[in-house]
């Protein structure tokens, strides 16, 4: 009984029999004294007996109810307010329960783990049914848990509805537990939580002025260190507004020297768009747009408006607008955006149709054959479109090799020179070869790559003071905000802590946020946040 019930241990055992799918056991508690949960005076004098009917965990696969027999007995204390007083098993279950203490962490576990509607499907698997509200019930009444103080606390945002409301996850960054929940993301209510929470000595966090606000007013004496992964990814952002600037150097990446019989694209081969429509080459709507707003905010700029204030003027919001601010010019505003090519259905089978026709098969319909068989889904219609220019030319060219894309050579700029691919790096040179700016860029990113990596916070001041010095508007602008957080970026470049734990518990909060489908309340979200394992 020790081994296979230890819960039952004490109690007399009087029938265990199947019925059906169901194991049933008989017990019930001995002859001992018990004490009043009153005034604590033992008592044996039997009033009279009932009997609880209890759920438990399953035995090979059946489920199991333990039909239990427990006395009623007199308090013989008669300064006690109690005159009887039911005899309890707490070992077994809880008072008023009609599940086992096994049971019930097992059903917890399991609601923690996998929410209502998944938790309830599982416990029918294992012979435990129960419903979805009642693991909730269960979740919900879990007291929370009991942590010391943290002495370096994590703080990062996540979204309880994207764009509207959002809350704040506390991480005790050395034990990697989380230890609360925060309704908003406000400096007013991380300061009062540090505030009645006093001995917080570092507090990890991301660029985001509200926390540094909120941190600085509730625990004024705490270090504040700023996770490199953020600083890393604005210095991203700068060298991609400063990559684009100068997009027509990247066509170095892919110069060599041509064979001169390597026949040339006729006028009509070259009408044929073969890719991206570079940004000042674009007539669209949007570029169009993008034009007229660019000009539109700079306009204000120069008669001395603020972000703000244009950001009212124009119907835009204020990010929006800071970043038509920030732009040098409208081309470096369409870098990115996709609207100007559209991929074909065609794209993927014109290899195959340039190589059978240079092997002499002119047949539209023979090609449109063709490639149908290996799963084109277009038209006829637009295979001849596109084959009807070639007809003009004996030989399809192979068409020009295109430059790398913007961002393809900010990932080559910021990756480790020592462990750059060799294709990349001849790529890089060539470009850093005609364009002073980016190689100046290059060297700059890699000075601050070197002081991040070897925790040289102390060497930031000389490396902002080269870049100020440079002609490099993206990097000032990324410079002007290190010097807005100057303290907690030296700290984050200095010290060995970092926001890491921080957003892998946000990255789990998206987890559960997804199987709760975004329906279930904060209480109970809070609650699978704090107590999960």
């Amino acid at each position: 009984m020790r081994v296979l019930f230890p819960h039952l241990d004490g109690l007399r055992i009087e029938t265990i029999r199947a019925a059906g799918s169901t194991v049933r056991i008989d017990a019930a508690t001995g002859e001992d004294p018990v004490g009043c949960p009153g005034c604590g005076t033992l008592s044996g004098r039997v009033h009279s007996r009932y009997q609880r009917r209890l759920s438990d965990t399953s035995i090979t696969g059946r489920e199991v109810v333990i039909r239990l027999q427990v006395r009623r007995l007199f308090c013989d204390n008669s300064d006690c307010g109690k005159t009887t007083f039911a005899e309890q098993v707490p070992q077994l279950a809880a008072r008023h329960a009609r599940r086992t203490l096994i049971l019930e962490r097992a059903l917890c576990a399991v609601g923690l783990a996998l929410g209502g509607r998944a938790g309830a499907r599982l416990t029918r698997q294992l012979a435990a049914t129960v419903s979805r509200m009642t693991l909730l019930r269960q979740i919900r009444a879990l007291p929370d848990p009991q942590h010391s103080l943290p002495r370096v606390l994590g703080v990062d945002d996540f979204a309880l509805r994207r764009g509207h409301n959002y809350g704040t996850i506390l991480i005790d960054m050395q034990t990697r537990r989380p230890i609360e929940v925060l309704d908003d993301r406000t400096a007013d209510t991380l300061a009062a939580w540090l505030r009645a929470h006093l001995g917080v000595e570092i507090v990890c966090r991301d660029r985001a002025g509200a926390y540094a606000e909120g941190a600085a007013v509730g625990a004024p004496d705490a270090v504040q260190v700023a996770d490199r992964w953020h600083i890393w990814r604005n210095l991203g952002e700068a060298v991609e507004r400063t990559v684009a600037r100068h997009r027509a150097s990247l066509a170095a990446a892919i110069a060599d020297p041509e064979p001169r019989d390597r026949p040339a694209l006729t006028e009509v081969t070259a009408e044929i768009p073969r890719g991206p429509v570079a940004p000042h080459q674009r007539q669209d709507r949007t570029a169009v747009r993008t034009r007229k707003r660019w000009s539109e905010v700079h306009a204000l700029l120069a008669q001395g408006e603020t972000i703000r204030a244009i950001s009212r003027q124009l119907g835009l919001a204020r990010g929006t607008a800071r970043r038509f601010a920030r732009a040098e010019s409208a081309d470096e505003l369409l870098v990115n955006n996709r609207t100007g090519y559209r991929v074909s259905v065609l794209d993927a089978y014109k290899p195959d149709l340039h190589r059978r026709w240079n092997e002499g098969c002119t047949n539209a319909n023979q090609l449109f054959e063709e490639i149908k068989s290996r799963g084109y889904q277009g038209s006829e219609k637009m295979v001849r479109t596109y084959l009807q220019p070639f007809r003009a030319l004996a030989h399809i060219p192979a068409p020009p090799r295109k430059p790398p894309a913007v961002r393809k050579v900010v990932s080559w700029i910021m990756t480790n020179p020592d462990t750059i691919a060799a294709e990349h790096r001849d790529g890089l040179e060539s470009i850093l070869a005609v364009s002073p700016e980016l190689a100046a860029l290059t060297g700059h990113v890699r000075a601050f790559a070197k002081i991040m990596g070897e925790r040289r916070g102390r060497d930031l001041e000389r490396w902002m003071a080269a870049v100020d010095a440079d002609d490099q508007p993206a990097l000032h602008s990324f410079v002007r905000g290190l010097r807005r957080d100057q303290d907690a970026v030296v700290a984050g470049l200095t010290m060995s802590w970092n926001s890491g734990t921080v957003e892998g518990h946000v990255n789990r909060i998206k987890m559960l946020k997804r199987q709760m489908f975004g329906r279930a309340k904060t209480d109970l979200l809070r609650k699978r946040i704090l107590l999960s394992e």
